[in-house]
């Protein structure tokens, strides 16, 4: 008990600290007025109460109109559990019950005490059975918990309703109000990369539709969420623990994004919105033309003998302009529509943004005095650096589906997700070198620029169907997917000045020779192509007690991958200047704008012998057997699933001393165990096992060697994969349909974890991924919801714990009196959280729906992790806990015009990075309110959005 007192402390005080930030927030009384001041209707004479539900799930219905054919003006809305109450002047009465998708109808109130008890019918009745559940799955919060509710396994589901209301754009930040789930930004502060159950993006999958999709990342595999507009999805499943039937690469869990589907009749819906970012209120937006940009390196144009020459590259796109900001622009549009008597569906979406984000930073470099003993952190130079990215995110749709028979269907499913980030960055830096000398202020300064466009894209084509026989279902998928991550002429320009007396010389272009001075020209893209089949065979008895449910299939994958990389240096040079000054160009002398910087090539064939030049392969074949028993208050689903992996790689440049070229095969098999006990109807007392893999990343296994300023960085051939023992308990509890709550434990033992390790060959000492022995991961979840009529509040509160042990530096004093150094170098094992994980996470949401209204406050926090790994004992750099408050309100009519407002990271929290050590000799160093060293601090600013949907 004490020992859980004692972790539960840290997340008291950052929680406490928060709401005291919160509550100091002139934003978040705006909103909670603004969202609480939703008038009231006043009484009449007799205030009649009712509730509505769907005739088909009996699931109670939200935003339903009630309006008294007597008073035509009174009219009211079904809450957010179905529940409304309306005044009427006289009995008996008519009400009016009335919402898109259902039949209107007509209720009789003939005395005062009456519950008015509706329920509708929806206008698609018509339809066979299995087109309705397909329509209904997920779309509604009652649908979503009715999901979790008869699942098989552990699901967590967010609806398209509550993907609608919320202040979220991209399913990164949706995500985040899940349960266990934290997002890893980018450095604008967009979620980019999900964290599950404390388990680091590597250790999670992501479908679109049941199908994997391939990754753009240039060195991994996981997929960037912020690709993906929020509006196109259905609703967002997470699965937290695995069938047989699904692949087992999901340690922490998979994300199963279901995209909108064919409505059952003519729909078409338009929005458009518009905001801006209040980072810009205060200073500019720097950018670039990149329209002429080369998308390929002379490498590329002309061959890898071909000497290049300053002509060769562009220099407009080096112009840094700096002006007020634009607005951001978003907006989509979606038509659906059934032909052919119903038997055919289809679905056209679309959805663009275009918004400008970035984020002002202060980033104080370090590293360890190696003469010390100590082990502290010292700073060695503070950067203050100002990101500005303007975004550019298309999502494209379509959908067709042919009902064959009544129970045969075919379905045909494309989306391009498409996103280009513009970004500048611009560093100023001052150097605390025993140089520096803050009394006279003497020191050096530098400024840097990095200017970059990158663009990725994922495309997917899935064409499935399912068919019923006599004896057994089947059903089979075929897929085709690729991404495509670029970075063309990604331009770095360093400069560098002396300050004398506080007063600073001319800033001039700082010479290379090989190091991270002068200017840089970078190309890297990289290609992912994933062809698969999916096959599924189910056979289905009845008896006495229940029915029993057999199931086979199977998958195989064909991956090809390739990597490229070039890289171009550049030293100042002008030949018209005199000898010992033609390398010394001065600005506002020599030069004004970077493009008129005078250079000489220092590597005229790039550096394409890099290690991401490489081709790589993955071929995975897996077959599965699965037994489900379910009778009236018990389910269990069991199986095994066996997965061969094939995985391997060719560097294009061979290389003396390395392996070239070099594959990894290998089997494993995967039991799962999942058991549903109903308790009662809306009651489930759940047990899961089921093991699981992690394969390594490409790169990883790549044999690379890269020279960083303060060490190597290489990579492991001899990587092996990843195995986790997973154990789950959960109770869940629906009291009424869109309500619910959960509170479960869960245990991971990971075999063979790959984290990031020291090692040490001679007298070099470098990183690279390596497998140490075995980690554990536990914690507990508890997810709430619950509604009282127009208020709604939803939370959920996850804790993990995890230690791993991996190899670090140390410096002691050297025990040999006679040595020439004082200090020596040792190595010793430390034990750590697994990197990524939080040990807190905690989401609470208050939903408002009056009438025509819905507001909501959504506030997350995830507590502070380890966010990069440090060679030294001590020194890994943590991030701070982190809160964020978002709200959302809009405003229905009855001719299907809607009119929102969205505002994101109310509170402007910045995101620390820190050491937890501090080093009383640093100079100008940080400290957070636990007294540890700060590292980087990031503030993003919030963004607001206001704008419009219409549906009809």
């Amino acid at each position: 008990e004490i020992v859980n007192i004692g972790v539960l402390f840290p997340f008291y005080w950052e929680v406490r600290f928060a709401a005291n930030d919160m509550l100091k927030s002139r934003a978040f009384w705006f909103i909670l007025l603004l969202i609480t001041g939703i008038q009231f209707a006043q009484a009449e004479s007799v205030l009649m109460k009712g509730n509505v539900k769907d005739l088909e799930s009996n699931e109670s219905i939200t935003g339903v109109a009630i309006r008294n054919k007597q008073n035509p003006e009174n009219v009211v809305y079904s809450g957010l559990n179905g529940n409304f109450q309306i005044s009427v002047n006289a009995i008996p009465c008519v009400l009016l019950i009335k919402k898109i998708g259902y039949q209107i109808i007509d209720v009789d109130v003939l005395s005062a005490d009456q519950f008015i008890a509706v329920t509708l019918i929806p206008e698609y009745l018509s339809l066979s059975q299995i087109a309705i559940m397909v329509n209904a799955k997920g779309k509604s919060d009652q649908s979503a918990r009715a999901l979790e509710r008869i699942s098989g396994n552990q699901l967590n589901i967010v609806s398209s309703k509550t993907i609608e209301t919320s202040p979220d754009l991209t399913v990164a930040n949706v995500i985040q109000r899940v349960s266990g789930v934290v997002v890893e930004r980018n450095n604008t502060g967009d979620g980019q990369y999900v964290i599950l159950r404390g388990m680091d993006k590597r250790y999670s999958y992501t479908l679109v539709n049941g199908v994997k999709i391939p990754s753009p990342d240039n060195k991994n595999r996981y997929v960037p969420l912020d690709i993906f507009p929020a509006e196109l999805l259905d609703y967002l499943k997470v699965s937290k623990t695995l069938t047989p039937d699904m692949e087992a690469d999901a340690v922490g869990g998979a994300i199963d994004l279901i995209m909108k589907d064919a409505p059952h009749k003519r729909q078409f819906k338009i929005n458009f919105s518009t905001g801006f970012n209040s980072l810009f209120l205060n200073r500019d937006f720097a950018s670039f033309d990149r329209s002429d940009i080369n998308r390929e390196s002379p490498h590329q144009l002309y061959g890898a003998g071909y000497p290049a020459r300053v002509a060769d590259f562009a220099k407009s796109n080096l112009i840094v302009r700096n002006a007020t900001v634009a607005p951001n622009l978003l907006g989509g549009l979606m038509y659906g529509d059934r032909w052919f008597n119903k038997k055919m569906g289809f679905i056209f979406a679309a959805n663009f943004q275009n918004s400008y984000r970035g984020s002002n930073s202060m980033l104080f470099s370090h590293g360890i005095a190696t003469n010390e003993a100590s082990n502290l952190p010292v700073i060695t130079s503070s950067n203050d650096r100002q990101y500005s990215e303007q975004q550019s995110r298309l999502g494209v749709h379509l959908k067709l589906d042919y009902q064959l028979t009544k129970t045969d269907k075919i379905d045909w499913y494309n989306a391009v997700m498409d996103f280009n980030t513009s970004q500048v960055r611009e560093t100023n830096s001052t150097d605390f070198s025993l140089a520096y000398d803050p009394v006279n202020g003497n020191y050096s300064r530098s400024v840097g620029t990095r200017l970059r466009f990158n663009h990725q894209r994922i495309f997917n084509s899935t064409l499935k169907g399912s068919h019923t026989f006599k004896y057994f279902l089947l059903d089979w998928s075929g897929v085709y997917s690729g991404a495509l991550n670029e970075t063309p002429d990604n331009a770095f320009v360093y400069l560098g000045t002396r300050v004398n007396n506080n007063v600073p010389n001319p800033l001039s272009v700082v010479s290379s020779s090989g190091g991270s001075g002068g200017v840089k020209r970078r190309w890297e893209n990289n290609t992912d192509k994933d062809l698969a089949f999916y096959l599924n065979v189910k056979h289905v008895v009845n008896v006495s007690s229940g029915i029993v449910e057999f199931s086979t299939g199977g998958l195989y994958r064909n991956k090809v991958r390739s990597s490229f990389f070039d890289l171009y240096n550049f030293n100042p040079f002008d030949p018209q200047k005199g000898p010992g000054l033609q390398n010394n160009l001065i600005y506002g002398i020599d030069w004004v704008t970077y493009d008129q910087i005078k250079l000489s090539i220092e590597n005229p064939r790039g550096s394409t012998g890099d290690p991401l030049n490489y081709d790589a392969s993955e071929q995975i074949a897996a077959t599965y057997v699965q037994g489900k028993y379910e009778s009236r208050r018990f389910q269990l689903i069991a199986g095994v699933r066996l997965e061969h992996t094939n995985q391997g790689y060719v560097l294009k440049n061979p290389t003396v001393g390395v392996t070239n070229d070099s594959s990894q095969v290998y089997s494993e098999l995967f039991p799962s165990v999942n058991l549903k006990y109903k308790i009662k109807n809306n009651a489930n007392l759940r047990a899961s096992f089921y093991t699981s893999i992690n394969r390594p990343n490409f790169f990883e296994i790549v044999p690379y060697r890269i020279i960083n300023e303060e060490f190597q960085e290489r990579g492991n051939p001899n990587l092996k994969y990843t195995i986790a023992r997973n154990a789950d308990l959960r109770y869940e509890l629906f009291p009424r349909p869109a309500e619910q709550f959960m509170v479960g434990v869960f245990y991971k033992q990971i075999l063979n974890p790959i984290e990031v390790g020291i090692f040490t060959q001679g007298q070099n000492t470098y990183f690279m991924p390596d497998n140490f022995g075995t980690a554990e991961n536990f914690g507990f979840e508890i997810d709430f919801i619950k509604y009282f009529n127009w208020l709604g509040v939803k939370a959920n509160y996850t804790f993990t714990h995890s230690e791993i042990s991996t190899i670090k530096v140390k410096n002691i004093e050297n025990p040999d009196p006679n040595a020439a150094d004082r200090v020596k170098q040792i190595t010793v094992m430390q034990i750590r959280p697994l990197n990524n994980q939080a040990m807190h996470v905690f989401n609470f949401s208050l939903l408002v729906k009056k009438a025509d209204w819905d507001g909501q406050l959504a506030v997350s926090y995830s507590g502070e992790r380890i966010n990069a790994i440090s060679r030294f004992e001590g020194n890994d750099i943590w991030e701070s806990g982190f809160v964020q408050l978002d709200a959302s309100l809009e405003k229905s009519f009855r001719n299907g015009f809607v009119i929102f407002a969205k505002a994101v990271n109310l509170l402007n929290s910045p995101m620390t990075h820190f050491i937890k050590q501090s080093n009383a000799t640093n100079v100008e160093n940080g400290k957070t309110n636990k007294g540890y060293e700060i590292i980087r601090q990031d503030y993003y600013g919030y963004t607001n959005q206001l704008g419009f949907r219409y549906k009809f």
